[in-house]
This record gives structure tokens, sequence and C-alpha cells, in this order.
């Protein structure tokens, strides 16, 4: 009986090692699974808890709240990949906070539309407006047509504003006229465009591809608002798909190269451009419509599409000695300027761009009527803020110009009874554009306010 006995110990025994040796493998490996999931979660944690820290530092220098088109994250979709926040050329637009997509700094939205195409889940759609804060569009329909038969609209004035968007825009609208147009009317063009921005030059090179008798104007120079951007200012970060010339893909390209290579397309291709020719009046009249100009002259056409953009004039401040030589509202060219006392007035990214320009080779004072730059893309907030240190750059927060002298400007701060006068040779304003919205209502185009309503979307 005792080798039996024995047997059996030896047996228990076994099975005993045998489990211990299954509790310490599986424990090992619940254990190493427990650090991993917990190093995850940390990790998680820590990066909700930067972007927490991020919308609050938005949320207090006020570029949480979108100003136009920008993101909305559907939650029930997202499933973290990441991919918007990669595809997005800005900067801290979008982050990942519990474990989904969320915007950060939504008023820094340029409306490219990056993250809606990188998004594997269509999580992502572009939305104007928010319920808080309205932004006024005029009516337009999926084929951009306005409630105005006939009249088309395309670009930032319909709410997309960057470069690609409009050049696609301006070629869509183009093609629907052209799938719809009867070419048998007494007309002087089959279509007359309004501007030549990129949603202009796209609108222009699409009516020659095909076959349509057109002719655009624009009220300033060829590029639109391009045109009107410093020379070395960045104005692509994607491609974009060009009538008659095809695929394009620019990335880091300045104004200087972009319009040369508009210049070279409208010169290939024979487009007719009118510059400073800006429309007054629009009229129809007879079955087609009636252009009116500044300069007194006027053209016919069947259809007419604006691609004018959303600010129209530049807002003037309207104060004393604001019509002087001396005063601009754009800068073409920093590099000629030397040797000077420049006032720059405005906040936002044109304004402080064009200081930065400005500095190496002048004397730049910014007048600002906030108490702080609080609508700048990150790049330039960190550049300002290093250029103050300068001797050649300063910043009067709190401050208006009230009048504009030869050789001076009288500067009004905010709680200070008298006013301080500053040394000055040349002003530029940057106070932004005026919607052109008594235009548009005159000749009948309805204009609402949209309170967050999606522009781009999946179907």
């Amino acid at each position: 009986m005792l080798p039996s006995r024995l047997s059996l110990v030896i047996v228990g025994f076994g099975d005993m090692e045998i489990l211990l040796e299954q509790i310490i493998i599986y424990g090992s490996a619940l254990l190493l699974s427990l650090v991993v999931i917990i190093i995850y979660l940390a990790r998680k944690w820590k990066k909700s808890r930067i972007v927490d820290e991020k919308i609050a530092r938005a949320k207090e220098e006020g570029v949480y709240e979108p100003v136009s088109l920008h993101p909305v994250v559907n939650p029930g979709k997202c499933i973290q990949t990441g991919a918007c926040i990669a595809a997005c050329p800005e900067k801290d637009i979008l982050g990942i906070r519990n474990g989904k997509a969320t915007t950060i700094n939504a008023s820094q939205c340029i409306g490219h539309g990056a993250c809606f195409h990188a998004c594997p889940t269509e999580a992502i759609e572009l939305y104007i407006g928010t319920e808080t804060r309205g932004v006024e569009l005029p009516h337009v329909s999926p084929e951009f047509e306005t409630d105005v038969p006939g009249i088309y609209i395309s670009g930032e004035l319909g709410g997309m504003g960057l470069i690609r968007n409009a050049v696609e825009q301006g070629k869509q609208a183009v093609e629907n006229i052209a799938a719809l147009i009867d070419k048998k009317h007494h007309a002087d063009y089959d279509l007359l465009i309004v501007g030549a921005g990129p949603a202009g030059i796209s609108a222009s090179l699409a009516a020659r591809k095909h076959k349509l008798k057109a002719i655009t104007l624009e009220q300033n120079s060829l590029g639109g608002t391009v045109f009107t951007f410093p020379r070395s200012k960045v104005v692509m970060t994607s491609a974009m798909d060009l009538p008659l010339h095809g695929k394009l893909k620019l990335y880091e390209t300045s104004k200087g190269e972009l319009l040369d290579l508009w210049q070279n397309l409208i010169r290939q291709y024979d487009i007719p451009i009118q510059e400073n020719e800006k429309v007054e009046g629009l009229v129809k009249k007879n079955g087609h419509f009636l252009i009116s100009t500044a300069k007194g002259d006027t053209y016919t056409a069947k259809h007419v599409l604006l691609a004018i953009g959303r600010r129209g004039s530049p807002r003037k401040l309207d104060i004393p000695g604001e019509n002087l030589e001396k005063v601009a509202y754009r800068l073409l060219e920093p590099e000629m300027i030397e040797n000077k006392e420049v006032m720059v007035v405005g906040g936002g990214d044109s304004a402080v761009e064009s200081a930065l320009l400005l500095m190496d080779k002048n004397q730049v004072t910014i007048s600002y009527r906030s108490a702080a730059f609080t609508r700048l893309k990150p790049k330039n907030k960190d550049k300002i803020a290093n250029a103050q240190a300068s001797s050649n750059l300063k910043v009067i927060f709190n401050s208006q110009p009230v009048r504009i002298e030869p050789n001076q400007i009288e500067l009004k701060i905010k709680d200070q009874t008298e006013s301080i006068m500053v040394k000055n040779d040349l002003i530029y304003i940057f106070a932004g554009g005026e919607l052109p919205t008594a235009f548009l209502k005159k000749i009948g185009i309805k204009i609402t306010r949209k309170h967050g309503e999606a522009i781009l979307k999946h179907k």
C-alpha cells in the first residue's frame, strides 16, 4: 500500500506544480495586460488633460468659438484614428479628448476640408455658423444658383473660403451653367464673371474649356484677395484642380508664384479679364442681364457668376485724414519700403504678418483696439510675441486712430482722457472688409443667417 500512496502523493504534487505554473503564467499575463491597460489609460488621460487645457486657454483667448466654416465631429462615428488631426495643416484645430476628436481653436479653422476627407469613418462635417453666432450668407442651390435665376455664386461669398475650395466651386458652377445654357440669346456674352480671385479665375478657365463666350470683371487686380497678401505670404496648403491645366500640386507656395501661374494660364488660353472694373449695377432685361460698372461701361450676359469674396470693399475707419495718399488697405511690396515710420492698424493675421514683414527695415507701430492679440494663428502669435522685444516694433493695445495728419497720427487710448500723437510716414489699415450685402440685396439676392448648417457633408 505504501507505494500506491507514495504515487498518489507524487501525482498530487505534480498537479500542484502544474497548477502553480499556470497561476504564475496566467497571473503574469494578466498583470502585464493590466500594466499595459494602466499605461494606455494614463497616456489617454494625459492627452485628454492637455486638450482640456488647450480648450480652456482657447476659451480664455476668445478663439474657441468658430467664426466661419469649421469642423463638427459626430462622436458616435469617431473611432479615435487621429487621421483628422494629422491631415490638418493648421495647429490645434482638433484634438483627441476622452477618446473622441473635438475642436480646440475653432476660430482658426480656414475651412480647407482636409479633416473631412481624411476621416475614415466620415465622422466630420464642415458647418457654417453656430447656435449662438450666425453667419450671413446668400441663398445658393447645390448647383450654385441663387434665388435669382441665372445668377450664380461661388467661392468665399458662398461660404467656402480656401483657395482649393474656391477653385473647385468656380469650376463646378460653370459646368452647371454650360449644361443648361441655351446659346440662342441676344446678349453679348453667355457668361459674365464678377471677380478674378481663385473662384473667378477657375470659372474663367472652365468657361473657355466649355466654349462659352465669357468675360471676367475685377474691381481691383488679378488674384482678388490673394493679390492683397504680402508678397511672401504662403497661400496654398493642398493641391487643386484647374480647368484646362489639370491637377496642380503646390505646397508652401508664395503669392507671387501663384499669381505668376494664373497670369501664364490667362495668356496661354487668351482669357479676357478686365481689371479695375467695379460692377455697380445688375438688372434683368429682355431675358438677359444688363451689367453696369463704375467706369460707365455696360455689358449684357445670359448668365452671371459672382465670385467677389465676402469682404467686398475694405472697411474704412471714417476718420479725418483717411483720404491722404499715405493711407493704404493692403501691403503689396513690403521689400520696397525702407526707413519709414509705419503704422499698422489692426490685430488680425494680415495686420501682424504685414508688421513682421516691414519691421526689419522700418520703425513699425501696431495700433490694436483690444487688450491682446486673440485671433491669431499660433505661428503668428509666437512670431509677434518674439518680435515685441525688438526696438523696431511697438504695439499699442487698447488704441484707435482718431485723426491722420501728413506727418503723424492721433491715437485715442482706452480709459485715458488725452490722446497721443505718433510720428508717421505710412499707415496700413487692416480692419477687415464689408460684406457686399447692399449690392446683393439690390440685385434681388436673398441673404440668410446660418446658425450651424452643414456646408460640406457626406452623402
